[in-house]
């Protein structure tokens, strides 16, 4: 069922990304006159395709790297030029479809349209006045969407003529998957300070000397830059800004769906082909002969991929009455769905919700507070940079602006005060002394303006001043050694006969390891070991704090063949190997398509679209 879903939606999720991304990109976006940035072949490349691209781009970046960034930001590290690279391999691929005559038809197109949400009214039919009028809102027209659609789908089509019919590898899925589902069985035994037959003395002075003389790295103190700072944060100014009812209102009115929720049931829902094959199903439940989450695994599905989560009445449609008249746990159904006849099973029951505006109130007001109190800040940058070119320091900003004045000592693993901002740690690492000024732009809204007043190298501290921590370290050290000596002794004494009580160790038996697998209590790199070894062998792994690990090797055994659990793991390897070989010679494709198709682009208006995101 999975499967079958993922095939059917495929290209439904290229209509719904498309027209997400043509939505709010319209022809006002910079100016009247600026419509492309370029051509490739016959093709334009849009000014609102590339702010989408270049958008969904910075999107990405940003989700990967957890913080925001700018515009200056996202083009230092290039993330323009991959948009604006992406929609040249696009628009090649168009021109070539084009060039060989390949099109999908209007009914294709029709159908695709008809699927997309916003064009659909209450009833969930397709309204052509709703159609007219979102393309309309947002500077499109019906044929402008419907040729940009069709651009889509015949891409799409086209990938698939050039890496149809590539076969699944399997010759290298078996390797792998053999490599990797080989299994190793193993004895063990820890081996720690406990188990010495008389306590380690505590080192000498000069054994601490030679501790402190072979680790320098344990007492180097980190490199610390002193910084003087000036900053403002919104959370500085946000009290000293009003923000009216009105607003707080009218935000809580917008909200109406986070703050008034109506009854709702955590819901499972199990879909089946035919109602004949539903009704038999839920006999089967009803006579006890098998139970949901036993049916799901009947099935070859996961209870995930079957999880509606959280749904309302209007979430679930015909079969909303049985599901809301039920109990936690009940199963009903067969009822319609929008892929067929199912099951529904609830797990929970959630009642419905309504946060007062009152209670709301403090939440919202300080939402608007700090927004306000960014945009504010915001305004204050170029004011900022004036003063900034006209010789203030630090000092004279925190006196003539609200930027208040600091200092810190930053060292590596700060994070207290300013330093909490990644941007603001990043832009002292690259300070140097006497370096013109420059603000910084934090991830809450707020700026600092950083000065470098001094570098302290890392030191090695003398050894005067760290013997406490100089001993301890020796100390253990020593008596790690002893026990590293002590289970090497003991090792030399097991052989594939011996049984490891027999030497005073408690032993442990762990079978059927693989090379993803993960032995409890056992220091990093086990695994790897283990798989190191031949049968028989004995090993004394250094288990750091821990001791000791001795290992021996007793067997080695293959992968089941047939498996189910290597039988899946094949395919899967197998068909992702396939689609990584399909994707290769696509982009080869792709690359010759664009190397023979002539590209102009005209930087001017790109330059143009990049300041108008900044």
């Amino acid at each position: 069922m999975a499967k079958t879903t993922g095939k059917r939606y495929g290209v439904w999720i290229i209509v719904i990304l498309l027209f997400v991304g043509l939505l709010g990109f319209g022809t006002g976006g910079l100016t009247g006159n600026l419509r492309t940035i370029g051509t490739v072949g016959s093709k334009e490349i849009t000014v609102a395709a590339y702010q989408s691209e270049l958008t969904q781009q910075i999107n990405a970046f940003e989700q990967q790297m957890g913080n925001q960034i700018s515009m200056d930001e996202a083009r230092q590290m290039g993330v323009d030029q991959m948009a604006l690279q992406r929609l040249v391999q696009q628009r090649a691929l168009d021109n070539e479809a084009s060039l060989i005559g390949l099109s999908v038809g209007d009914e294709r197109v029709r159908d695709e349209v008809l699927r997309v949400p916003a064009f659909t009214n209450l009833q969930g039919d397709f309204d052509r006045a709703a159609y007219a009028e979102t393309l309309r809102r947002n500077g499109l027209t019906e044929t402008t969407f419907e040729d940009s659609l069709r651009e889509d789908l015949t891409r799409t089509l086209l990938q698939g003529a050039v890496v149809g019919g590539i076969p699944a590898p399997q010759a290298y899925a078996e390797t792998l998957v053999t490599f990797i589902a080989e299994e190793r069985s193993i004895t063990m035994a820890t081996v720690t300070a406990d188990d010495l037959d008389a306590p380690v003395p505590g080192p000498s002075a000069n054994e601490i000397e030679a501790y402190y003389d072979a680790n320098p790295e344990d007492f180097t103190t980190p490199e610390t830059r002193e910084i003087s700072y000036a900053l403002l944060t919104p959370d500085m100014i946000q009290g000293e800004l009003e923000v009216d009812e009105g607003s707080v209102r009218s935000l809580y009115e917008e909200r109406a769906e986070q703050f008034i929720r109506p009854e709702r049931r955590l819901v499972e829902r199990l879909v089946f082909g035919t109602e004949e094959r539903a009704e038999t199903a839920k006999a089967r439940i009803d006579s006890g002969e098998i139970t949901f989450d036993a049916l799901v695994d009947e099935r070859g599905l996961d209870l995930s991929d079957i999880d509606l989560g959280d749904v309302s009445r209007d979430d679930i449609g015909e079969a909303a009455d049985p599901v809301f008249e039920a109990a936690a746990g009940d199963v009903v159904g067969p009822e319609p769905s929008s892929l067929g006849p199912a099951l529904f099973r609830v797990n929970a029951i959630l009642g419905a919700e309504e946060t007062p505006f009152e209670e709301a109130e403090p939440e919202l007001r300080a939402e608007l507070g700090a927004g306000r109190a960014r945009r504010v800040i915001e305004a204050m940058i170029e004011d900022i940079n004036d003063m900034i070119a006209s010789g203030f320091t630090v000092e004279d900003l925190a006196d003539q602006t609200d930027l208040e004045l600091g200092t810190i000592s930053l060292a590596e693993g700060s994070r207290d005060g300013p330093a909490a901002y990644e941007a603001f740690r990043e832009a002292a690492a690259e300070l140097e002394e006497g370096a013109f000024l420059d603000v910084t732009e934090l991830m809450d809204g707020g700026i600092a303006v950083l000065r470098l007043d001094s570098v302290t190298a890392p030191t090695v501290e003398p050894l005067t001043e760290v013997t406490p921590r100089a001993r301890e370290l020796a100390t253990a050290a020593k008596q790690q050694e002893a026990v590293m000596a002590h289970a090497t002794e003991l090792a030399d004494r097991i052989d594939p006969l011996t049984t490891f009580d027999t030497l005073g160790l408690e032993p442990r038996t762990v079978q059927n390891i693989t090379r993803r697998g993960f032995v409890e209590g056992t220091p990093a790199g086990f695994v790897d070991e283990v798989f190191d070894m031949d049968v028989s062998d004995v090993r004394v792994i250094d288990g750091g704090d821990d001791g000791a690990v001795i290992v021996r090797l007793d067997t080695v055994a293959d992968p089941v063949e047939d498996g189910p659990r290597q039988t899946a793991e094949l395919e899967a390897v197998a068909e992702s190997a396939a689609q990584g070989i399909a994707q290769d010679i696509f982009n080869a494709y792709s690359r010759a398509v664009q190397t023979r198709t002539d590209v102009t682009i005209d930087e001017s208006a790109v330059n143009a679209v990049n300041a108008q995101l900044q």
